[in-house]
């Protein structure tokens, strides 16, 4: 089948900007998404604050974004379309078209988009078909088949981090806008009794079910819905919410009457500028704020009830 290449620029760049622009334009016929580049996390050593994180980024570096689309599906009108309604605003996305070689992308995408994802000597994710792994404390198996909720960009990996920070033991745990639900199993690693994962993307619930499977865990539900389908859930221990401000200011009363009395929740999927704003909400419904942790001008806030 003959593909064609895109290679985009986008201004500024991130992973999670890339992230959106993967699942942009998977909604125009595109299904193989190629990058290069890692991100890797070690442990802070000799730190004078007993606040600070324990896990601090050490590489991440930037890499040509391609996306690749059988020719007969490419339709030029919808990537124009798609493109004007980007979701994330202040951002500039150009492009170029070429043909592309005749080779299996997704392949490609395995073998070079994503890498494992290593975090000190604690968690390391990684594919089906990743070969001579990183020994870790947990090893969580994905196949993601796209780039969504690999771990890679900052918002899921500073949930990462804080879930192996915290202590997980017998909590009853919500992954809000679970993606692949890494999240969701490695708390169910850390001891959590059991998780509830819920997303409002059929193949998201698709590939959490399978993703559980692949790391043989039990006790974590996964629904298709949004914030409506907590109407009779939990209460629970904590939540784990990464998914965007728009969405987090409009839901959090509901994940709130949710919560047991001393429950924690996590937030991420926002610039460190919207933290005021979240934390205005937050208040508003009764939480306080316990820290603020950030990366790449993402933020990752905790707040107590």
């Amino acid at each position: 089948m003959q593909y064609l290449e895109f290679t985009f620029t986008i201004t500024p760049t991130s992973e999670a900007i890339e992230d959106v622009l993967a699942d942009v334009l998977a909604g125009v016929g595109f299904d193989s998404f190629v990058r290069t580049d890692q991100l890797e996390y070690t442990r802070q050593q000799g730190s004078a604050n007993p606040e600070a994180p324990e896990f601090i980024p050490v590489a991440s570096s930037q890499a040509q974004f391609k996306a690749y689309i059988p020719a007969a599906a490419f339709d030029a009108a919808a990537l124009e379309a798609a493109l004007a309604d980007f979701p994330l605003p202040d951002t500039t996305i150009a492009y170029e078209q070429a043909e592309a070689d005749n080779r299996d992308w997704n392949e490609e995408w395995e073998k070079n988009y994503f890498q494992p994802l290593v975090i000190g000597q604690r968690c390391v994710v990684a594919g089906t078909f990743h070969h001579d792994v990183p020994e870790a404390e947990y090893r969580i198996t994905i196949d993601p088949r796209m780039s969504f909720g690999t771990g890679h960009h900052a918002t899921t990996a500073q949930m990462l981090c804080r879930i192996l920070d915290d202590d997980m033991t017998d909590l009853e745990v919500l992954d809000m806008g679970c993606g692949t639900s890494i999240l969701a199993i490695l708390a169910r690693m850390r001891g959590a009794r059991h998780c509830l994962a819920i997303d409002n993307d059929e193949w998201c619930v698709d590939n959490s079910l399978e993703n559980i499977r692949l790391n043989g865990m039990d006790q974590i539900d996964v629904l298709l819905g949004d914030a409506s389908t907590l109407e009779g859930k939990g209460p629970f221990d904590l939540i784990i919410a990464n998914i965007n401000r728009n969405i987090l200011l409009r839901d959090l009363p509901q994940y709130v009457s949710r919560m047991r009395p001393h429950a924690i929740i996590y937030m991420s999927g926002f610039y460190v500028d919207d933290v005021p704003v979240i934390q205005a909400k937050a208040e508003e419904c009764g939480l306080s704020l316990v820290d603020v942790h950030s990366e790449d001008g993402w933020a990752c806030v905790k707040f107590g009830r």
